[in-house]
């Protein structure tokens, strides 16, 4: 089992492999929308996400996101706020050509806003099931606690902090 400091190591790899989340305003009544994260190792906590300025989420508030790491093997729900922070030298450095493709104004674009989201605290779980777990699995025996991955509520994502 990973401790809590490795859980959340695992979920910024896991995440800069996979960056695609759901993410929604608490409260609104609308479901959460798929976004492409863009992230920034300079942030810690902060996720942004390039969007329209005519995106639901562009009224900013407290929202929540999830991910599934693309093996399927770590979850994550992160709960925070939402801002639009349009920091050209911001939308510069996560700028690239897949953003591109969505705004075609390019930085300029008049639509262009970028999404910033803080994570005030999350909940994780990583499926790293041992061998005798996947073996338990395989011949329908029972999964023990320790066999079935790890699993952390933290106040903050940070990696080097012990909470």
């Amino acid at each position: 089992m990973a401790d809590t400091a490795e859980i959340k190591q695992h979920f910024w790899k896991k995440l800069s492999d996979s960056p695609f989340v759901m993410i929604g305003l608490d409260g609104d009544g609308q479901h959460s929308e798929p976004l492409t994260a863009q992230l920034d190792k300079d942030q810690v906590d902060t996720i942004y996400f390039f969007i329209g300025k005519d995106n639901r989420l562009a009224k900013g508030g407290t929202a929540m996101a999830q991910f599934v790491s693309k093996g399927h093997d770590f979850f994550a729900c992160l709960a925070g706020s939402v801002r639009i922070d349009n920091d050209f030298g911001m939308i510069d450095k996560l700028w690239n050509n897949q953003v591109e493709a969505w705004f075609p104004g390019g930085k300029d674009d008049p639509n262009l806003a970028l999404l910033r989201f803080d994570v005030d605290d999350a909940e994780m779980w990583e499926t790293d099931m041992s061998i005798a777990g996947k073996i338990k699995m395989l011949f329908g025996g029972k999964i023990d606690a320790g066999d079935e991955g790890s699993h952390a509520k933290v106040g903050t994502t940070a990696e080097s902090t012990g909470a």
